[in-house]
């Protein structure tokens, strides 16, 4: 691959694209681990729950521009995905929709 330039150039216009998706993501999943970590969680706990917390902070920072916010704050989204975690950020989102269906 190094003697393919052109590849590493689209790699880094790729990354430098999606780099505020990537880092929430990967903010959301260290977060989660810590946490759990910190809590006394077991490692199973910490081996499912952390990846899904860097999944949801991944796909919600996709989202983002669909409700009006900027994308450079994803990493922000993705360290209170992670502080959360997967109950928290359900219900906090059931709250939300719900409150804004019930305004239509």
């Amino acid at each position: 691959m190094p003697e393919r330039p052109d590849t590493w150039a689209w790699l880094a216009a790729w990354l430098e694209q999606n780099w505020p998706a990537l880092y929430a993501g990967i903010l959301g999943l260290t977060i989660a681990a810590l946490r759990i970590m910190y809590g006394g969680g077991t490692l199973r706990r910490m081996a499912v729950e952390a990846p899904l917390c860097g999944a949801l902070a991944l796909a919600a920072s996709h989202g983002l521009a669909l409700l009006g916010i900027p994308v450079s704050t994803a990493p922000f989204f993705g360290g209170v995905i992670g502080l959360l975690g997967v109950e928290g950020t359900r219900a906090a989102a059931k709250k939300f929709f719900t409150r804004k269906v019930e305004q239509l």
